[in-house]
Formats: C-alpha cells, sequence, structure tokens
C-alpha cells in the first residue's frame, strides 16, 4: 500500500506492509541515472495484501553544453580507453638468457670451425661458428654444383684438397655467400652471422682490386673519375645486372622472378651475395681470382658507356709517366697476372710507378729533404731492415722511399695546377683502400662472434676521418705537411680547414707503405705507430 508520494521532490518514499521481513529494513537505497530515491519498508502485523507499485517518468537530463569540461573530459576518458596500446612482449631473441658456465663455453669455442685452421687465421675467423647441419648440406647438394658452374670452378669437392690449401673451405664459403638476409637459411644464427661477415670484407676487396686495377690502368688520372667509373662498375643499381649475366639470379630468388621485383626488393639481396661472394674468393683464391670473376665471369666493362666519368675540365699533364706505361693502356690480365721480379724494389712496383711520378727526382736535396725527411722517417721507423741481394737495390730503395715520402707531405695547392700529379692524391686513393681492408681483417680476426653489422659500424667509428687526423697530429706529423703560401696562412687560424688535409696525409702514408713494403707495413704503421685502437700504453 503506498502511504506517501510527493511529486515536487525528486526522492520518494513507498511504504509497504510485509510480514516475510522479522526485522526493520533501513538505509536500502537504489541509485539510478535518472534521480534517486529511497525505500522504506515497514513490519506490520497484518497479512500481506496486494502490493501496488507506480511507475513515475521524469524529464531526461539535459545535455550538457558542448564545451562543457564535464564532456570534454568523459569524451577524453572514452578515447584513451579505446586508443590505449596493446602492450607488446619483445621478441625472443632479445631475451636475455642465463650466460653459459665455463665448461660449455670452452666446448663451444673449441668445437667451432672458427678455430680449425692455425695457419690461415682470416679465412678461419669467416668460417661459420658452428657446424654446418643438415639443412646446409641439403642445399649444398642440390644448389651448389650450380654456382660453381656458373663461377667457372671445377665441380669436385672442394673438402678433398690439402690441409694446407685454402680452397678446401671453397664450398663452405661460396654455401654461405649465397645466404642473403632474406633467404630461408637466414634463421640460423651461424649462417646469417657468418654470410653477414663475409660480405663486410668483400666490399673493401672489391674496392681495393678495382681503385689498384684503375690506378694501372690510367696513370695520369686524378682519383675523382677513377671513384666514378668504379661506381658505374660496383654500384648497387648496376648488380643485378652482372648476377644476371653470370646466371646466378636463380640461387639468389629461386621463387621470384628477378626482373619483376621493385628496386627495394632485388637490390639489397643481390649487393649482399654480391659482396660476399667476392669476400669468400679473396679468401680461398687471392686477388688474381677477383679480377677473373669480375672481368671474365661477370662480363665488366671499363670502357663501357655508364662507367665513364662526367666531362670536366681537366689539367694539362706536362709530366712524362713511367716507361712501362707509356701509349699501353693496361687491361685486366696484365693486372691479375703481374709478378713482381726477384730483385724488384718495391712490393708492388707498378703501383708506386703509378702513384710517385718519376718527376718527383726533381725535389731531391731541396730544403724538406734535408730539413724534414729525417725527422719524419725517424717517428714512422723508416727504412726497414729489408736484406737485398746487392746493396745498391737497398740504396734505390730508401732513395724512392724519400721521395714518395714527400709526395705524401704535398698538398695540392702547392704544385697541382702546374703539374697535376705532384701531390698526394693518388697515393691517398690506394691508401684509403688498403686501410680498410686492413681494418677489415683485424676487427675479424679480433671479434669472431660479432656479425657484419656490428663490425661495420666498428669499422666506420675506428676509421672517422678525423680520428685519422687526429693519430697524425698526435705524431706532430702535421707541421711538415707542404702548402702554398695562400693556404698556408688561411690554415694558420682555421683548425677545420686544416682537418681534411691531415686525414689525407695519414691515407697516403699508408698507400706508400703498401707500395714499398706491402701489407704487413699498413698493419704496422695502423696498429704500432698511430694505434688506431688506441690500446697502446701511452707516456705519462
Amino acid at each position: 500500500m503506498l502511504q506517501s508520494f510527493n511529486s515536487t521532490n525528486p526522492s520518494m518514499e513507498l511504504s509497504s506492509s510485509l510480514t516475510l521481513f522479522s526485522k526493520k529494513l533501513s538505509e536500502i537505497s537504489f541509485s539510478s541515472s535518472l534521480s534517486p530515491f529511497a525505500l522504506q519498508l515497514h513490519q506490520k502485523p497484518s497479512k500481506p495484501k496486494n502490493l501496488c507499485i507506480f511507475s513515475v517518468a521524469l524529464d531526461p537530463p539535459q545535455e550538457l553544453p558542448r564545451n562543457s569540461p564535464q564532456k570534454l573530459l568523459k569524451e577524453l576518458a572514452h578515447r584513451k580507453k579505446a586508443t590505449a596500446p596493446r602492450k607488446k612482449l619483445p621478441p625472443k631473441r632479445f631475451i636475455l638468457k642465463p650466460p653459459l658456465d665455463d665448461k660449455k663455453l670452452t666446448e663451444r669455442f673449441l668445437n667451432s670451425p672458427q678455430l680449425s685452421l692455425k695457419q690461415f687465421p682470416l679465412l678461419s675467423s669467416c668460417l661459420p661458428s658452428s657446424k654446418l647441419n643438415n639443412a646446409d648440406k641439403t642445399w649444398i647438394d642440390e644448389y651448389l654444383l650450380e654456382a660453381k658452374q656458373a663461377l667457372g670452378y671445377p665441380l669436385e669437392k672442394s673438402d678433398e684438397l690439402g690441409d694446407d690449401n685454402p680452397a678446401k673451405q671453397f664450398d663452405t664459403l661460396l654455401y654461405l655467400a649465397f645466404q642473403h638476409p632474406s633467404c630461408d637459411r637466414t634463421n640460423a644464427r651461424h649462417v646469417r652471422s657468418a654470410h653477414s661477415r663475409l660480405w663486410f670484407l668483400g666490399q673493401y676487396v672489391l674496392e681495393l682490386a678495382l681503385a689498384e686495377f684503375f690506378l694501372q690502368r690510367y696513370p695520369g688520372e686524378s682519383p675523382g673519375p677513377m671513384r666514378e667509373r668504379v661506381f658505374g662498375l660496383i654500384g648497387k643499381r648496376n648488380l643485378p645486372k652482372w648476377i644476371k649475366a653470370a646466371s646466378l639470379q636463380n640461387l639468389i630468388f629461386p621463387y621470384d622472378d628477378m626482373d619483376k621485383l621493385i628496386r627495394k626488393d632485388r637490390e639489397p639481396p643481390v649487393k649482399s651475395v654480391f659482396w660476399a661472394l667476392f669476400g669468400a674468393i679473396y679468401l680461398c683464391f687471392g686477388m688474381p681470382e677477383v679480377y677473373r670473376v669480375l672481368f671474365e665471369v661477370f662480363g665488366m666493362d671499363p670502357e663501357a658507356d655508364n662507367c665513364q666519368p662526367r666531362l670536366r675540365r681537366q689539367l694539362e699533364d706536362v709530366d712524362y709517366v713511367s716507361v712501362e706505361f707509356e701509349g699501353n693502356k693496361l687491361n685486366w690480365q696484365d693486372v691479375a697476372t703481374y709478378k713482381p721480379p726477384e730483385d724488384a724494389l718495391f712490393a708492388h712496383p707498378r703501383l708506386f710507378r703509378t702513384c710517385v711520378p718519376p718527376g718527383m727526382h726533381r725535389f731531391r736535396g731541396n730544403i724538406w729533404d734535408y730539413d724534414s725527411k729525417r725527422q719524419v722517417m725517424q717517428i714512422l721507423g723508416y727504412p726497414l731492415a729489408v736484406k737485398d741481394r746487392i746493396p745498391e737495390i737497398t740504396e734505390a730503395r730508401n732513395i724512392e722511399l724519400g721521395l714518395g715520402l714527400q709526395l705524401c707531405f704535398m698538398h695540392p695547392s702547392k704544385y697541382k695546377f702546374e703539374h697535376p700529379r705532384f701531390c698526394f692524391e693518388r697515393l691517398e686513393y690506394v691508401g684509403q683502400k688498403i686501410q680498410d681492408l686492413v681494418m677489415a681483417e683485424r676487427l675479424l680476426m679480433k671479434h669472431l662472434d660479432a656479425p657484419g653489422r656490428w663490425l661495420q659500424e666498428k669499422h666506420r667509428r675506428v676509421l672517422m676521418n678525423k680520428f685519422c687526423g687526429r693519430y697524425l697530429r698526435e705524431k706532430y706529423l702535421h707541421r711538415f705537411i707542404i702548402y702554398s703560401e695562400q693556404v698556408q696562412d688561411a690554415f694558420e687560424n682555421n683548425r677545420r680547414l686544416r682537418n681534411p688535409a691531415t686525414t689525407a696525409v695519414q691515407q697516403a702514408l699508408h698507400g706508400l707503405s703498401y707500395t714499398v713494403y706491402g701489407k704487413p707495413d699498413v698493419r704496422r704503421l695502423m696498429f704500432e705507430v698511430f694505434d688506431f685502437e688506441q690500446i697502446q700504453p701511452k707516456s705519462v
């Protein structure tokens, strides 16, 4: 029975007599989005009667204004709830695992193929970190013969060769060279890491090989056009053309047509395989085989229109070149098959003659030759002790070494406009390439478990240009650079103008040491004299 009802009050009271409750129920309230009301039930001794409830329709609440703060906060809360990002779990390869105990770590390294070849440490460092499994051998059985036939190698297994022959590992390295990051086997860690280490080495092998080739083919040309020629041959846009010329595209893209792929899907795998391929060839057969594969298998033509340098105003070269280059344009067979005579003055005589012009003899006996050469040779540890059959050979080598050192410190501002080759540019070009290769070999042998991309970043940071110039300045060798008077005045008050010159002199010194004494002397300069890795103890 409804006892009281107030229509004006937003709350209403409902009284009823029920015998179901033995005690008084108080403060039972129900909340509504429309309006709150209180329900009170009282016990009466009479029998329960029919309960009548009247419902009341209230006016709907007025909508909040458009710019109301409550409405804006409500919308903001709803939007946050709708767009909250899901928490992503990290990939499994980034989840830290407990380190191996000493016993397992020792077994892993001792069983690794990377420590199996003591005679060839660089080759051993590029082998996979663990032995090849059945999936790897399946690929080798199906596709390796096709790759070897396309590259012009005998089809017999390389494992049958002797242990003293680096080519024994060629089958393994050739298999790894084709396992680019987009292929099926790249999920295996030992395959992915070994492939990346091969392409890390191969890119610098290609750069040095083509630099030496073009320096000897064009003895009077400046390095600028040569860099354009190299880019025209091995730029990433042209690499698919060479891969297709050797019929290797089906080994890189077994399920796709290479010509129908877009550039970003076609060029990175091709570049990775191309570099790794020459890393494997260099490790097993050396630099002459690199030239054969480049020019015979892939059919590269240095005279093709797409690798010619752009037209530019050339300075007239009034100085003569060495007799062996006079009117003779060398081809790749001349460069690949050349062996220096037994009594040669230098480790690479022809390369030295292309970088140090014969006209440098006019500078013998000048002020720099008397005053600065002795100090420079003392800092660099020259001349090295070399046992020659004839004493005159040693004397002639030391004279040429002094002229080469003077050329390394000869800035282009001094004589280049009258004599284009009387500057350090050509030595700097070959020095930059041999410096890159020597550092790459060093990092590969030092960090056996590092992937190629990590080594690439480490390589870049160590050989950064400003650091190369800093190592030269720490030995106070920048004082001996020969500038023109105008440039000398500008450089005295501006260190930033001086830095590129000191970097170029540093690289030219590496180029000279490579042509005169060979790659071991480049290692001595980089890691003992200049201490590129900064690990030698410093004097306090």
